[in-house]
């Protein structure tokens, strides 16, 4: 008799198991002249060489499965036993268009032709800067692919990152220790990682620091190695900020920068890091750069509206600061479309 033990890394129990190892009895009834035992993390399996080495097979694709979808069932078992046809969730495996399976099985993809454009920018290069309002998906985009290259363990860990800084509330009076005044910043993340990992799995990962999320401030001194790195907010970084955060990238490194220039609150007299950073990096071989816009909003119908007329207001508002520049130095200005000169006394 031959035995081999199988142990499972980054996995759920409960999840890959099932209820009461209701996967692995199933399993082990399609084989009734080995034994296949669950104890804690290990799977260990005593029988003749080939029926061991098909087991094997059999849980190395169940573990494969796993990664995929998050979760093993009675049909995913079925399949690979060859007891079952072909069901709806392996079927959807074979979109190309697939960014990650959600925690739930759905489908997680681009959805705007910009939002694809970010995809492949990632694919393409090791540092992308996304830019646009809210509402396009950057966010979420971004947390997917993040959790596509771990899964595709193209990176060891995923590092996500925001600055704080406070929009009209002040952290010192709100309750807590910094971490429960933080988070609340961080909760898109923490949305889009649930959306996309089993709640258990996402504790397992956050415990044992496969996925860290924590305030820009704490990647100062860090060199960032074989890690998919995500600075959210980004236009809320100073300067100072921005070339620390860019100059973190270690080898096998991806980084991803997030903002919206409509959005800045930062003091009025600091200028942005990202806005900076567009400006001396554009050009730069290995850099990509992704732009969206009110077209690519993907919540309701209402929020492209509403940044369309923010977006109207503000170029209204730059158009009026910059005739009053040329007004002060004496340089022609539009006024009704026409150009005119200031009259000096």
């Amino acid at each position: 008799m031959v035995e081999k033990v199988i142990t499972l890394e980054n996995i759920s129990l409960i999840d890959f198991l099932g209820t009461e190892n209701q996967n692995i009895k199933q399993l082990a009834a399609a084989f009734p002249s080995s034994k296949i035992i669950s104890r804690g993390n290990e799977i260990k399996i005593q029988g003749q060489t080939p029926e061991i080495t098909k087991i094997h097979e059999i849980l190395s694709s169940l573990i494969d499965h796993y990664h995929k979808f998050g979760k093993i069932t009675h049909n995913s078992v079925n399949r690979y036993l060859g007891t079952d046809g072909v069901t709806d969730e392996e079927v959807i495996v074979t979109s190309p268009d697939v960014i990650v399976y959600g925690s739930k099985g759905g489908i997680i993809k681009a959805k705007t032709p910009n939002q694809q454009k970010l995809v492949d920018a990632v694919e393409k290069n090791d540092l992308v800067f996304a830019l646009g309002p809210a509402g396009t998906g950057k966010t979420y985009v971004s947390v997917a692919l993040a959790v596509r290259a771990l899964k595709n363990k193209e990176v060891k860990k995923i590092i996500i990152s925001r600055p704080v800084v406070e929009a009209g509330e002040s952290l010192g009076f709100l309750p807590g220790d910094m971490k429960e005044k933080v988070d609340p910043y961080l909760r898109p993340i923490y949305d889009a990682l649930e959306d996309m990992i089993p709640v258990e799995k996402l504790k397992y990962y956050q415990e044992n620091k496969i996925i860290e999320i924590a305030p820009l401030a704490y990647m100062r001194g860090r060199t960032l190695n074989n890690a998919f790195v995500l600075l959210d907010e980004a236009q809320n970084t100073t300067p100072a900020q921005m070339k620390m955060f860019l100059t973190r990238m270690g080898p096998n490194a991806k980084l991803m920068v997030n903002g919206d220039w409509s959005q800045v609150d930062l003091p009025r007299n600091q200028r942005s890091g990202l806005m900076e950073a567009l400006n001396i990096l554009r050009g730069v071989k290995g850099i990509g750069f992704v732009e969206m816009s009110a077209e690519d909003v993907v919540r309701h119908r209402l929020v492209r509206d509403i940044v369309n007329a923010y977006s109207k207001l503000e170029e209204e508002r730059r158009a009026a600061r910059e005739e009053a520049k040329a007004a002060e130095a004496g340089e022609p200005v539009k006024v009704n479309g026409r150009s005119r000169r200031k009259v000096t006394e």
